[in-house]
């Protein structure tokens, strides 16, 4: 496969995969693949679906570090469409990739590719999802990984996660976003290989979600609406629905829609002013620990899909996340983290705004599992009630 790196500001194209951000002026890097020369060797026919089921258009040359990442569930969901007055809203379970979200399809490519340069570690800043998956890939690949997250500001199952796979995890006294700053810098001093969503390999993972939308449905749907943090999955899977369009098979683009929290919203605040350059929240909070950050490295790429898509950028407050993690809980049977809710929650605000009409057909990004997040489920369901052992005691609580 010919292909090159981008400059999404300068435009200049690289020909060396060793960049993160374009050394001429900074800017971000996308990656850029010749499809006038790619010979698309699968199927959107419903079957076998996997990320390297789309190997033709990932940009590695080696054997794969896989874990069985993609082919995540569709699920149609009635009662959402019922209360919600929608035509169709199908939510995409990404919770049920191997490390339970969806980093698992940018970490098979990233890793896969640090293996190609002959790196022999990896690293990454995280607010939980980033590090669990990346240790994981890492693990299978015999590749030492280094984390640095916020102290205390991370669930603890996504700690664990990283921990019993041998990462290295070290928090550090500040937020996600010094994590990163701090982990690039380190990054390049050690000679360690970057996975956070600035490499924009590990984001040609991540286009395969919408590869894997139009292969299930059949159709490309009117809007697809995701939770954004560090703002790289929005803008993976728009560029995953233009690659489809430029090869001439699909023939429109959904409505990409970005959902913030209230607490961490740099990109909605920025889609207010109709502009592409964002200032950063200093303290960024939510409930939605996944998407508590203030400084998203992929900013402009989100805004740029979100303009270019006609959609739109929507902040949802943390009771409104918490609501719609219920809901889909008690009410679909689909058990999500915080943040994955906020796709629901934004679907109900867009709903009530009038943005959304009628007769639409929408797919809901769910992006992390349930399980992720065990402490806010606490905090929010309560504890069990706890009884004598015996019927009486038994019959009472019921």
């Amino acid at each position: 496969m010919d292909y090159s790196l981008q400059c999404i500001e300068c435009g200049k194209e690289l020909n060396s995969d060793e960049h993160y951000v374009c050394p001429f002026c900074g800017g971000l890097l996308e990656v850029k693949i010749s499809l006038s020369e790619v010979e698309v060797n699968f199927r959107l026919d419903g079957n076998n679906l996997r990320v390297w089921k789309y190997a033709s258009l990932l940009p590695v040359k080696s054997e794969p570090v896989s874990l069985n990442e993609g082919g995540t569930p569709l699920y149609r969901t009635e009662y959402i469409e019922r209360e919600a007055g929608i035509k169709s809203v199908f939510v995409k379970h990404e919770g049920l990739n191997p490390s339970g979200s969806f980093k698992d399809r940018g970490m098979t490519v990233g890793v896969t590719k640090a293996l190609e340069l002959g790196k022999k570690a990896v690293a990454c800043a995280s607010t939980g999802n980033t590090s669990a998956s990346m240790a994981m890939y890492a693990a299978k690949a015999n590749l030492k990984a280094y984390v640095l997250l916020p102290a205390g500001k991370v669930a603890l199952g996504k700690v664990a996660q990283a921990l019993m796979h041998g990462a290295r995890v070290i928090g550090i006294k500040g937020n996600f976003d010094d994590a990163l700053a701090l982990v690039r810098k380190v990054s390049e001093e050690e000679n360690f290989y970057l996975l956070n969503s600035v490499n924009p390999f590990r984001l040609e993972g991540q286009k395969t979600i919408a590869f894997e939308i139009v292969d299930e449905l059949g159709y490309v749907p009117d809007r697809v609406i995701l939770p954004v943090g560090n703002a790289g999955n929005i803008s993976a899977i728009y560029k995953g629905f233009r690659e489809l369009r430029e090869l001439g098979l699909i023939e429109s683009i959904p409505k990409m829609c970005g959902i913030q929290a209230e607490g961490a919203n740099p990109v909605f605040r920025a889609f207010l002013k109709s502009g592409k350059d964002i200032e950063a929240v200093e303290n960024p909070e939510t409930v939605a620990t996944a998407i508590r950050i203030g400084n998203p490295v992929n900013a402009r790429k989100a805004l740029t899909a979100i303009y270019e898509s006609k959609g739109v950028a929507v902040q949802v407050s943390d009771s409104e996340i918490l609501e719609a993690q219920k809901k889909l809980a008690s009410e679909e049977g689909i058990g999500v983290e915080p943040a994955s809710a906020a796709s629901i929650a934004g679907l109900y605000r867009m709903v009530e705004s009038g943005e959304i009409e009628k007769d639409e057909r929408v797919v809901c990004i769910t992006t992390g599992n349930l399980l992720k997040d065990p402490e806010t489920v606490i905090k929010v369901c309560g504890e069990p009630v706890e009884v004598e052992a015996n019927i009486e005691s038994i019959k009472k609580a019921l």
